[in-house]
């Protein structure tokens, strides 16, 4: 049997980290060997063990949870590092991981942004590494895989984001969609999403038998989508649902009066046919959370009025997998350019 590559993940306590946790487990080509804290001391009364930490892994994975030393980090022939820490923690140990030519995927958002001057307003503290900005690569794996592959930093996308862009990025590509009128993207995510911080926010008092939309015209996720589609005249707003995991973005689109269905199936047909975690629903129904809860699939489904060039897109993913660890595992298989489905399918 082949070797399998060593791989680290620092951050692995919270929802995300323990899913890359999960799916490397049982990992054909990867061997997950290192977890660290982003912390270089031991806390009193931190767990020692993973499965002390997260029972759920109790003879799964019984690893040490070491404090963060990355001179060892170094010595141990990492293949990947897998960055599962808050933004601001992020921002500052890429550089440090870089340095010891380690490559890093990183779930923050610390990287994604190509305009350093734009964490500032959206993330709340200033970027001091612009050069690494320039360098990362956006990890939305289906529209960027020549650059995944080769990636040192690689900037894992957000979960609404992903969910927006693989929908629009194809008819954005083949000029579709009519730039003179408004994108609007209406995403719902279940409370995952938020992390594992408790917060008055996200209590289940607060969220159970209630639904609303929050970070309105403020979200982070807002600025990766413009980026990504170019900066487009898109109207982007999130919505909580009292349900654990699971985004559902319905996005509503003005095309151009001489497009008609056809040309919009054969554009997605042709940008996602060969994908294995793109699903796209062309019998009239439409994508359900259920249908993609603990997968890395993204499924994408649309209805059009060709008298009116409406056309609705409605996609759906699970924000731990297609819109976290699944996707940065994807990424990773690519990276170490073995099957792209290896661990997750």
């Amino acid at each position: 049997m082949p070797s399998r590559s060593n791989i680290a993940v620092i951050g692995a306590s919270g929802y995300s980290g323990a899913e890359i946790v999960s799916l490397l487990l049982g990992h054909p080509a990867a061997q997950l060997t290192t977890l660290m804290t982003a912390n270089q001391e031991r806390r009193d009364n931190e767990p020692q063990k993973y499965s002390d930490a997260l029972p759920q892994f109790y003879r799964l994975c019984d690893l040490e949870i070491e404090p963060l030393d990355l001179d060892e980090l170094q010595k141990r022939a990492i293949a990947i590092t897998f960055l599962a820490t808050p933004n601001e923690i992020s921002h500052e140990l890429v550089p440090k991981l870089l340095e010891r030519r380690l490559r890093v995927i990183d779930l923050s958002g610390s990287y994604r942004l190509k305009q350093s001057a734009l964490y500032a307003r959206w993330y709340g503290f200033e970027h001091q590494f612009p050069r690494l900005l320039e360098s990362a690569v956006y990890g939305l794996t289906e529209i960027y895989r020549d650059l995944v592959c080769k990636a040192q930093l690689l900037a894992n996308p957000g979960c609404y984001a992903t969910s927006a862009l693989l929908p629009l990025i194809p008819l954005q590509q083949r000029g579709l969609i009519d730039a003179k009128v408004d994108i609007v993207c209406d995403s719902k995510s279940g409370v995952s999403g938020a992390g594992k911080a408790p917060s008055p926010n996200t209590h289940f008092s607060e969220v159970t038998e209630s639904f609303k939309a929050y970070s309105v015209m403020k979200h982070r996720h807002a600025p990766e989508i413009w980026q990504e589609l170019g900066n487009p005249n898109l109207i982007f707003t999130p919505h909580l649902l009292p349900i654990h995991r699971g985004i559902l973005s319905t996005i509503y689109v003005k095309v151009r009066r001489s497009v008609n269905e056809l040309m919009i199936s054969e554009c997605l047909q042709e940008a996602y046919g060969d994908k294995p975690f793109i699903r796209l629903y062309t019998h009239g129904t439409l994508p359900e959370v259920k249908f993609v809860a603990h997968t890395n699939f993204c499924d994408i489904g649309w209805k059009f009025d060709s008298d009116r060039s409406n056309l609705i897109l409605v996609s759906a993913i699970d924000n731990l997998g297609k819109g976290a660890a699944g996707q940065a595992v994807q990424n990773m298989n690519v990276m170490l350019e073995v099957e792209e489905r290896a661990g997750l399918l």
